[in-house]
């Protein structure tokens, strides 16, 4: 049940776009503020003053009436009232033409100075105000009917107009800069809508984030959120290539061996375990591609942990599968903790482990705190990555040196693609160097905390 008034009849006049909107909502207090100025210009203006000024006129009128009413000779009665009327700036005329109420609609001040008059002047009968430079008054005294003329101006404020004519370009030169700077800042929300919708339809546009600080927090978003779908569409394929390819050869050999097979001879017990490591090779690659498409598709809530105890249990469920493997915490205190997806992290740290593992006989894994981040690294005391190389090594299903993988029995070339992946989930980034200490690899994961 709607309460009040309804204002969806508005929508229809209201503009589409952001600029319109923006302008709209520019224009709308500062005409409201000129309004609202004119009012009380006009109000304090054309009433107060013209109405002060009025009343001075006035009281020189009455001071004619009464010179003109006094006592004596008509004609030196007359004398004495041109005298004072022409000593006021009063033009005297008796009897004078007729003088008939008359006033143009647009003149605001025009009712102000036809009331006043009336109010202080008793004789007065009529008030021409037809003729916007002068003012015509029709009177009567002991003597008659007469007439008395003087400028406008000295009822009116002179040049009224001036001040709401300067309000009025002031507030449209402010307007036409406050457009301009606004069109400027809508600008960049303009290019990122548009880098949008071309990548909705299929076009990566070159866009760079620019403006204010939100516009600019809003434009990294969108990229970074681009580079995921890339990456994922990229890792996809990938995927799906390295499925094809690796299953190819555990395939082929099964094929080959249950083409071999006879059914008057039974099959000898090393033709059966090859087939079985088959087929077990084959699973475990299965089990790596899905393993790896869960991973870069969770989305676990982040929690606070104790880093320590996180990193000694890591360790601990290492060292049981018979790794050789040592922590090293400087400074890293108990009661220490971080925000992050421990799930994602303990994968990510334990794929690293096996990588160093089985390239290398000794691991160490050491965890270091900053202010703001968390650094855990993985080394080992192996043959390394060439430096050439270490880009190659973090993309999924690359393996640097295939023989060398399948003699030491790796699945996909996907642990240090689930590290990177990880580590860019966590708002970090997975780093490749050279182990001063053992002489291998380092892989150095650092995200904030």
């Amino acid at each position: 049940m709607k309460f009040g008034p309804d204002f969806g009849w508005l929508k229809r006049f209201m503009p589409r776009g952001l600029y319109g909107r923006a302008v709209l909502i520019l224009l709308l207090p500062v005409f409201t503020m000129v309004l609202v100025v004119t009012v009380m210009f006009l109000q304090r203006h054309f009433e107060d003053v013209t109405r002060q000024m009025t009343h001075s006129v006035a009281q020189e009128i009455a001071f004619v009436a009464s010179s003109l009413d006094q006592p004596g000779s008509a004609d030196a009665a007359l004398r004495e009232g041109e005298w004072v009327a022409g000593n006021l700036g009063l033009s005297l005329e008796m009897p004078g033409d007729p003088v008939e109420d008359s006033r143009v609609f647009y003149d605001v001040s025009g009712r102000i100075v036809a009331d006043e008059l009336q109010r202080n002047l008793p004789m007065l009968r009529a008030v021409e105000l037809g003729d916007l430079s002068r003012v015509r008054l029709g009177l009567d005294g002991v003597l008659g009917p007469y007439v008395l003329t003087f400028p406008r101006e000295r009822v009116s404020a002179s040049n009224p107009h001036q001040l709401l004519v300067l309000l009025g370009f002031t507030a449209a030169l402010m307007t036409v800069i406050a457009g301009v700077f606004l069109r400027n800042q809508l600008r960049p929300i303009r290019r990122l809508a548009r880098a949008a919708e071309d990548y909705g339809k299929g076009r990566v546009t070159p866009y760079r984030p620019g403006g204010a600080v939100e516009i600019r927090s809003a434009g990294a978003a969108f990229l970074d959120m681009r580079n995921r779908l890339e990456r994922l569409a990229e890792q996809r394929g990938m995927m799906l290539s390295g499925i094809s390819h690796d299953l190819r050869t555990p395939l082929t050999r099964l094929q080959l061996s249950l083409s071999m097979l006879s059914p008057e001879m039974e099959p000898d017990a090393q033709d059966i375990a090859d087939m079985q490591r088959d087929v077990e090779e084959m699973s475990q690659m299965i089990n790596a591609f899905l393993a790896f498409a869960r991973d870069t598709a969770q989305e676990t809530p982040p929690e606070t942990v104790a880093l320590l105890p996180f990193m000694e249990r890591i360790v601990g469920d290492a060292t049981r599968s018979g790794y050789d493997v040592s922590l090293n915490a400087p400074g890293v205190q108990e009661d220490d903790n971080a925000v992050f997806r421990p799930d994602m992290l303990r994968r990510s740290v334990e794929n690293l482990i096996g990588n160093a593992a089985r390239y290398g006989s000794r691991v160490r894994v050491e965890l270091s705190l900053g202010k703001r981040s968390v650094t855990v690294a993985v080394e080992d005391d192996g043959p390394g990555i060439p430096e050439a190389q270490r880009e190659m090594a973090l993309r999924p299903f690359s393996r640097l040196d295939p023989a060398r993988s399948r003699n030491r029995g790796e699945g996909a070339g996907l642990g240090l693609a689930i590290a990177a992946d990880t580590a860019r989930m966590l708002g970090g980034q997975l780093r490749l160097g050279r182990s001063e200490a053992l002489g291998g690899l380092k892989a150095e994961i650092a995200f904030p905390r």
